[in-house]
């Protein structure tokens, strides 16, 4: 069999290692039952249809109709640092400074990594996508999340 699409192939590889990673990580919590499902039944079952999702990626791999083969690109690491720095970011500073601190700067650090970033859409983002958090984890699920420093 020949690899058709190489993007295809990697990124079925990928989705199919997630997927069994959190499947296999959730057999350690308490499944329940269909009724009353436990902590580990929600993740064990997203783990398993991302892995048929990216088993079905994979497959494709072969049977796609590129000219080149779909070769993988450069990795874009300004976009991949900002990311995950923002994501650390994000949960190291959460209990410090708060939601409505932290949250924002989150934001301002993801829109960085784009190659079309620009303060004002920045700050717009980060206000709306922080509005709107508050109204449905903190409002609306009534998450105890801290919203202020401490």
């Amino acid at each position: 069999m020949k690899i058709r699409s190489q993007k295809d192939f990697v990124s079925g590889i990928a989705l199919i290692a997630v997927g069994a990673i959190f499947a296999i990580g959730a057999t350690n919590y308490s499944f329940g039952s269909s009724i009353r499902p436990g902590p580990g039944y929600f993740p064990f079952g997203l783990g398993i249809i991302l892995s048929i999702l990216g088993l079905s990626i994979l497959l494709g791999a072969f049977t796609a109709k590129s000219k080149d083969g779909d070769p993988i690109g450069a990795i874009p690491w300004r976009a991949l640092i900002c990311i995950v720095g923002a994501l650390v970011f994000f949960g190291y500073f959460l209990p410090r400074l708060g939601f409505l601190i932290s949250f924002p700067i989150m934001i301002a650090i993801t829109s960085a990594g784009g190659s079309e970033f620009t303060w004002k859409d920045a700050l717009l983002n980060a206000f709306i996508l922080t509005a709107l958090s508050y109204a449905i984890f903190i409002h609306g699920l009534q998450l105890s999340i801290p919203l202020w420093p401490a």
